[in-house]
């Protein structure tokens, strides 16, 4: 169902992808719509027990592919730096293939709390006040991550 990573040799293991998702500081989440056409856009992200993580607002162009089609792929790049001399890139990349779903009462405010700890641990006591002021314009969902591949830098 998935494709295998063509280039082998820079394949990541599975805990390395893991820990490069974990610490990223945000992913594009890629979406499809009903004209056809795919979505990218940047979206911060916790990534927890095999499943990422984020929010938005209630309406707008990612909710509508979402509603559409909830097939997803999420990309993180990290290290990336430009190698003049090779006329190449050195990267690492995580890419992730799933469904979402969306997380209500609970489960939402959970994510929420998640975002404000790992984005703003130092201000913890008031993202409490910060999630119950904007609770209801915002809406939080999950990616039920089916496939993970990792690339290491050449």
């Amino acid at each position: 169902m998935f494709r295998e990573m063509r280039k082998q040799e820079r394949k990541m293991g599975d805990s390395e992808a893991v820990k490069y998702l974990q610490n990223g500081e945000y992913g594009v989440l890629s979406t499809i719509g009903e004209d056809g056409y795919p979505y990218g856009v940047p979206v911060n992200y916790v990534y927890k027990d095999g499943e990422i993580f984020f929010h938005c607002a209630t309406t707008g162009h990612k909710l509508d592919n979402l509603d559409f089609n909830n097939k997803v792929s999420f990309c993180v790049v990290s290290e990336a730096s430009v190698v003049a001399d090779e006329f190449g890139t050195k990267y690492r990349s995580i890419i992730a293939f799933g469904r979402v779903k969306e997380l209500r009462d609970e489960d939402k405010n959970m994510v929420l709390n998640l975002i404000c700890e790992r984005f703003s641990p130092e201000y913890i006591k008031e993202s409490k006040d910060y999630i119950k002021k904007g609770f209801a314009a915002a809406k939080t969902y999950k990616i039920i991550v089916e496939h993970l591949s990792g690339k290491k830098a050449r």
